[in-house]
């Protein structure tokens, strides 16, 4: 390693956020830089892949994006397994990271970890304010203890490990598997599998639930260009919510039928008003991300939603399926 070089480790760099990150820094080069992107063929992180993978890569720094994941109806039904794998995973990676002198852990958190009765929009001091949605309590509790951990390496040794907390990610190279999607790759899934036979009229979309909740979705590169920034110039161990504005919150709804248009369908979508929608709401305020890049220009939504959909059509049969 030469001197002043950042060896930069990225956990489940195969994915969805991590396929973006590679991309992203083929537009901003910093010859100082060697990333190596780990996914789970890699290791399952366990104490001893962790340990080797440490061993082996000797990371400066390391963007921690691995986690146990899933869809609402599926975590409603594995809180435990969410809870105890992510512990597991996490304490494993900040561990081994400190036990390696790496200088910076981001580890990824998400806006469904924030308390179910609160007011918004949510900021950053609000993660601990009560108790997340039941739906997926295992998930928040495990993620918010990343948190609690930044702060004790920062108090205990003077560690910069810090945590960022993104709004509903989608784009090329998700998960769109029908257990493990969530709701843009679930939607867009089902609607290929519908039509790939035909795209005729008497076709019927059905989204379930009743289509009004609310969401704030970030197209996957737009957060690889920020999560590079983190790395490079955020220096707190205080979470910072990467999140698009508050104005550019959607509705289910207007999500399927931006989908619906991208696929150029020629059915009628109906909703499955018996199926449970989740929170109707989390907005999560952008303020203090603003304060830092004012002028950044977010992807707007309906090409981030036509970009990814042409992806998975091309890519169909090497997607996450």
């Amino acid at each position: 390693m030469s001197e002043g070089e950042k060896i930069i480790l990225v956990t489940g760099g195969t994915g969805l956020v991590g396929k973006a990150i590679q991309n992203a820094i083929k537009l901003s080069k910093n010859e100082n830089e060697k990333w190596i992107f780990i996914g789970s063929k890699d290791a399952d992180f366990d104490k001893r892949s962790t340990e080797k993978l440490f061993e082996k890569h000797k990371p400066t720094h390391v963007i921690h994006l691995a986690a146990m994941v899933g869809g609402l109806f599926y975590n409603m039904g594995h809180n435990l397994d969410f809870l105890r794998k992510n512990i597991h995973m996490n304490d494993n990676v900040l561990q081994f990271a400190h036990e390696n002198g790496v200088v910076k852990v981001i580890s990824c958190l998400s806006t469904c970890i924030f308390p179910d009765k609160t007011t918004y929009p949510i900021d950053e001091s609000m993660i601990h304010n009560g108790p997340p949605h039941p739906s997926n309590y295992g998930y928040s509790y495990a993620k918010r203890l990343i948190d609690i951990q930044n702060k004790g390496y920062h108090e205990q040794y003077g560690r910069i490990y810090t945590s960022i907390v993104p709004c509903n990610v989608f784009g090329p190279n998700d998960n769109f598997h029908p257990s493990a999607s969530h709701v843009i790759p679930g939607l867009m899934r089902r609607l290929y599998d519908l039509i790939k036979d035909g795209n005729t009229e008497d076709k019927v979309f059905t989204i379930l639930g009743s289509g009004k909740p609310l969401r704030q979705f970030i197209y996957s590169l737009d957060l690889a260009k920020l999560i590079i920034w983190v790395l490079r110039e955020y220096n707190s161990v205080e979470p910072i919510i990467l999140s698009v504005d508050e104005s550019q919150e959607v509705t289910i709804s207007q999500v399927a039928e931006t989908i619906a248009q991208a696929f150029n369908f020629k059915g009628k979508l109906v909703y499955d008003t018996s199926a449970a929608d989740g929170q109707y709401k989390k907005t999560a305020s952008n303020a203090k991300l603003r304060k830092y890049l004012p002028d950044f220009q977010f992807t707007p939504f309906n090409q981030a939603i036509k970009d990814t959909v042409d992806w998975y059509i091309q890519n169909y049969d090497l997607a996450r399926n």
